[in-house]
């Protein structure tokens, strides 16, 4: 068998002088033989080096593929990310249509936000095979969804789409009270009446958010299916800082009919005041921070035209106002056209205002056609009088409470006197 190294016997060519052939030279030049004979072996490391670690050359010929290929296939993600709608989709509706899920892998982050850069809040279920928004889109508005799911090696997959939301034909608003900035009193509740009736009520108020400083549980009530107010179980502490949240562009209110509101209303509530009217004393006794500060004689609603007993809110005020009667039922009844000092309880036209034509009514017997009188002069010039006075130092949102009356407890609709609904009714 043949030998490669120079322990074989012999000496010459087969022996001591073939290793010096190959490894030395005589004169300081390699022998032309040596040299071929070095290359050949050279060639031969090169292609074992060449070949190590990878396909053979009939491999690469078969595959089509290297080295290179076959690790950038194994380390492709098996999660497979899907988004609807479809990337470039149009007239998309604005509540149930976005989804995103991931197939052999769970999702770790969706990212959905409009051109604006502002995002869609939502949420990756437990199991990670899907994201919902947690809200309804706007109208009329483009979104850019980015999703990134990972497999079980961890490796990520990710996917992205635009799409555009549908433009309504049909829309509505809701006109609220009160004004953003205002400082309103304890009784003042966020109330929105709807341009168009509702039939979607529960989309409606969820896309009203409100936060209160302090905190303080606030829940909303639908009187009929145009109006929502919020308030909490007691009057507002005094000081509270109130913010309103209205989400309701691309709300679907009802059938083909989208909101179009997209707005932020903040007010605070006042110092703590409620007057309580007692109809059968005559007096109105005002209470601020539940302490009595003034009693003021009063007259109400006479037989026949009894105020309204329960707790109602002032909603407006007017230095001087216009009241006939024609407009309230009572025909032919009375028509004041300089009425001082007049603050709206109900919307069927319930005052407190000041009266100078009562003669000595106030204090001792009821004269008016369901309204609160207080003792003030024609044109309202004198500062003095009962009437100025509390209209002074009343601002729209303090209660007006009254009692003894002979008529029964207001509506809760009839103006801003939903207090007059238990808690546990105003919420269910």
């Amino acid at each position: 068998m043949p030998a490669c190294g120079p322990d074989r016997p012999g000496g010459g060519e087969n022996g001591l002088e073939r290793a010096t052939d190959i490894g030395a030279s005589v004169g300081g030049r390699p022998r032309v033989r040596d040299r071929r004979l070095a290359l050949a072996v050279g060639g031969l490391l090169l292609t074992v080096t060449a070949c190590g670690g990878g396909a053979s050359g009939a491999e690469e010929t078969k595959d089509g593929k290297g080295a290179g290929a076959a690790t950038a296939a194994s380390a492709q993600s098996e999660a497979v990310v899907s988004i609807a709608p479809k990337d470039g989709a149009k007239s998309v509706d604005t509540s149930g249509a976005l989804k995103v899920t991931a197939a052999k892998g769970k999702l770790t982050e969706v990212v959905v936000k409009d051109a604006e850069g502002a995002k869609i809040d939502g949420e990756i279920s437990a199991d990670g095979a899907g994201w919902t928004p947690s809200t309804h889109l706007a109208a009329a508005t483009k979104y850019q969804v980015h999703a990134v799911a990972k497999d079980a090696e961890g490796r990520t997959a990710a996917e992205d789409a635009s799409f555009t939301t549908l433009t309504p034909e049909n829309t509505f608003v809701g006109t609220f009270t009160p004004e953003d900035g205002s400082t309103v009193g304890v009784g003042m509740p966020f109330s929105l009446r709807f341009t168009r009736g509702i039939t979607a009520p529960d989309d409606v108020e969820k896309a009203v958010r409100i936060t209160t400083v302090p905190a303080v549980d606030v829940q909303g009530h639908w009187f009929g299916n145009d109006r929502l107010d919020f308030r909490p179980e007691k009057y507002w502490k005094a000081g509270t800082k109130v913010t309103v949240e209205l989400n309701l562009d691309g709300v679907e209110g009802r059938k083909g009919v989208y909101g179009k509101q997209s707005k932020k209303v903040s007010f605070t509530i006042g110092r703590d005041q409620v007057s309580v009217v007692d109809a059968k004393k005559h007096t109105m006794k005002v209470m601020q921070e539940g302490k009595v500060v003034k009693t003021i004689p009063v007259t109400t609603g006479k037989a026949g035209y009894a105020t309204w007993n329960g707790q109602m809110v002032i909603s407006e005020k007017f230095t001087v106002t216009r009241m006939n009667g024609d407009t309230v039922g009572y025909d032919g009844e009375y028509d004041i056209k300089d009425v001082p000092h007049a603050m709206r309880l109900t919307d069927s036209g319930t005052f407190v205002h000041g009266n100078y034509w009562g003669g000595d009514a106030f204090g001792n017997y009821n004269a008016s056609h369901g309204c609160i009188g207080l003792r003030d002069v024609r044109g309202g010039y004198d500062s003095g009088v009962p009437a100025a006075w509390f209209f002074n130092h009343s601002m729209t949102g303090d209660v007006v409470v009254v009692k003894n009356s002979t008529d029964p407890v207001v509506s809760p609709s009839n103006g801003l006197n939903g207090w007059n609904i238990p808690w546990a009714e105003w919420t269910k």
